[in-house]
């Protein structure tokens, strides 16, 4: 196994690196501050061609393994975790199902969304009693004439209101399970579509978490993306790309926290030397940096094996695992090596702390990806509706 990159993936690391650091760096407190979405970084994300990677060349992508993203977002997080979910919905989620299972009318339509405007198009799950349980939604799909109408509610939407186009996961007519559940692509403008209350979430404020309401949403049989039967299957293969590259904004999150630390313990003084000679300050950085290149090599590896296809389950929920615990114990620990300063706002710490504590929920809480794991590895599986 090589575990050095190429040197255009390194080029590609360097270049998003500079864009994160001269750039989005600056603006990240903006952002969490008016809880505004940042439009300014989308544009710098477009043209760095940062959009859409993943996106084949006929479309305006740029047909970019896993891995390669992977690089950008991790680098772009660093600096500003909302602008790094950002590239993680511009390449993965939604837009690996279109690449997968979209039509030519569908992808012609919406791949330049992605790769010239910047859209993030969002995935609509949740519900009021299917957050886990993701297949107990209720929202569903009646045929209509030439179309669909949709009917439901759906909770915390990341991008609910900034996003123009949404997958939505539906029940086609009264088919009970998974099986019963496929996806639709419905557009804003949409008629019998409205936004509904916005979410004041603790992270991440950047990006609005909002519902969706779906008033007999009418929409073209065409834009049904996958079909009940293996619909929700195929959906959640899809759905393995997104949580690799919350994983990625999650680890981003951390190593910048963790840059941070390491420089101050070696220029903060105290008692006359570095806070870096005392041996219970220097056991923090070593055990933040094993915690990181642990969480980094799972996330590695996944997204080597899955090259332009989808992760493994199994190994997408064991990076996810390991990136948001981990992720939530070096903000920690950063924002203590620095006292009272890392508790203030004058330094990013705070918020880096609050926003990768995200990621031990959205994209499957730790405890149902310690499930899947465990379901993966043990004989049985377990019966969770007994």
């Amino acid at each position: 196994m090589d575990f050095e990159l190429t040197k255009d993936q390194q080029a590609l690391r360097a270049r998003a690196r500079e864009l994160a650091d001269n750039v989005f760096a600056e603006r990240a407190a903006r952002w969490d501050e008016r809880e505004e979405y940042p439009w300014d970084n989308v544009k710098d994300l477009v043209a760095a061609g940062f959009m859409g990677m993943t996106i084949p060349k006929e479309y305006g992508g740029g047909d970019t393994s896993i891995l390669d993203v992977i690089l950008v977002i991790e680098e772009i997080a660093r600096a500003c975790g909302v602008t790094g979910r950002i590239v993680v919905e511009g390449n993965l989620g939604v837009v690996g199902a279109l690449r997968a299972y979209g039509t030519e009318k569908q992808k012609q339509r919406y791949f330049p969304w992605v790769v010239q405007d910047g859209e993030k198009p969002a995935i609509a799950i949740t519900e009021v009693e299917a957050g886990s349980a993701a297949t107990d939604l209720a929202t569903h799909a009646d045929e209509a004439p030439g179309g669909w109408a949709i009917t439901g509610h759906k909770r915390y939407i990341t991008g609910a209101g900034t996003s123009r186009l949404y997958l939505v996961y539906a029940r086609f007519g009264n088919r009970p399970g998974a099986d019963g559940v496929g996806g639709v692509l419905v557009e804003r403008d949409a008629p019998g579509f409205r936004l509904g209350h916005r979410e004041l979430m603790m992270g991440l404020r950047g990006i609005p978490e909002g519902e969706l309401h779906f008033e007999r949403c009418h929409v073209p049989s065409e834009h049904v993306l996958v079909g009940p039967g293996d619909g929700f299957k195929k959906l959640m293969a899809a759905y393995n790309g997104q949580r690799l590259g919350a994983a990625t904004v999650a680890l981003g999150i951390a190593q910048g926290a963790y840059e941070r630390a390491l420089a101050f313990v070696t220029q903060r003084k105290q008692f006359g030397r570095p806070i870096a000679e005392f041996q219970g300050l220097r056991w923090k950085i070593a055990d933040m940096a094993v915690r990181l290149d642990a969480a980094r090599l799972l996330i590695h590896r996944a997204a080597a094996r899955a090259g332009r296809g989808f992760p493994d389950a199994l190994e997408a929920a064991k990076a996810k695992t390991a990136a948001a615990e981990t992720a939530q114990f070096v903000t920690s620990e950063a924002l203590q090596l620095h006292g009272a300063a890392g508790y203030g706002r004058s330094l990013p710490l705070e918020r880096m702390m609050r926003d990768a504590r995200m990621f031990a929920i959205g994209g499957g809480t730790l405890e149902m990806m310690r499930n899947l794991i465990a379901d993966r590895i043990l004989p049985t599986r377990a019966n969770w509706r007994a």
